[in-house]
């Protein structure tokens, strides 16, 4: 429907928003903020519950990368950095439940959510998709 297309439309462009606040200089959640501002303008929530994180040795690693905080706080970003970021967003109510199973994530009420994500690294010369095509394509 076209309001479902709307939600992967917006969460797709948080997405982006977040990743240009990935700077060397900048703080970890204007990063944060960024994708919060842009899902709340629009209507939107933001799963809580679930974030984006550092990729290093392992696939999940500090620092935690949520999709909501205060510009202008947080961890100064560094070059070097790898970070998944993740929005996480809903048509309804930002809760969520776990099934069972231990993997399914509901929303509370049941309505649509959407997700978007890339691996990013912090440069001097800004942020670089590392989940691109081998051309540079960013695909989403």
């Amino acid at each position: 429907s076209g309001e479902i297309e709307r939600l992967m439309q917006i969460t797709r462009e948080s997405l982006f928003r977040a990743l240009e606040k990935m700077i060397p200089g900048n703080r970890l959640y204007d990063v944060s903020y960024a994708v919060q501002e842009f899902v709340e303008e629009n209507g939107f929530s933001i799963v809580r519950e679930f974030c984006g994180h550092g990729i290093g040795q392992k696939m999940h690693e500090d620092p935690q990368v949520p999709n909501y905080g205060r510009a202008g706080t947080g961890p100064m970003l560094k070059p070097g950095w790898v970070l998944a970021i993740e929005p996480m967003v809903n048509l309804g109510t930002h809760e969520v439940r776990m099934e069972p199973d231990g993997w399914t994530v509901k929303t509370q009420d049941g309505l649509p959510s959407s997700h978007f994500e890339h691996t990013i690294a912090v440069t001097e010369e800004g942020p670089v998709v590392l989940t691109a095509l081998d051309d540079g394509t960013v695909v989403l």
